[in-house]
């Protein structure tokens, strides 16, 4: 996700309520580095949350073709690194839906990524927390969603 410039925020912002742009800045508040990236989730792209989901795989399926595979150690920070951005847009949007199907996105890339991580216990470890964490976040769900989602950790199944 790219942010976008300032003058294009500046424009959004001033089509807002009052009360609308006291929320976003106190929502805005409780971060530090990604402020502009937040604005850009909130003004326009959190009406459209699968839209927001595809460009977010679209990002992650970038950043899993230049992983460098020459080492497992390159492999390793490279998939922490995609984590890392994953968590970021996921408490952007504040909802588990968005949140478990990133996760599940970015397990089942991990598994059938080559070098496979079979040969690797820290990245099994990685793939194993997550599916984990899918799990317990799909509790909090609503009974469908949480059926389907659940077809897709067993499909994915621990290592």
């Amino acid at each position: 996700m790219k942010a976008v410039s300032v003058v294009t925020i500046k424009k959004e912002l001033q089509h807002r309520s009052q009360d609308e742009l006291i929320q976003l800045c106190l929502r805005l508040s409780k971060f530090k580095k990604e402020n502009k990236e937040l604005l850009t989730y909130l003004l326009f792209e959190a009406h459209d949350e699968s839209g927001y989901i595809e460009t977010v795989k679209m990002e992650i399926d970038e950043q899993f073709n230049t992983i460098n595979t020459n080492s497992y150690f390159y492999i390793k920070k490279s998939v922490r690194k995609i984590l890392r951005h994953i968590k970021k847009y996921a408490r952007y949007s504040l909802k588990k839906e968005t949140e478990a199907e990133l996760l599940l996105y970015f397990c089942e890339k991990l598994r059938h990524f080559q070098p496979s991580i079979k040969r690797n216990t820290t990245l099994i470890n990685i793939y194993n927390r997550q599916l984990a964490l899918v799990e317990k976040i799909i509790t909090k769900l609503h009974e469908d969603l949480q059926y389907d989602y659940g077809v897709q950790v067993e499909e994915l199944g621990y290592m």
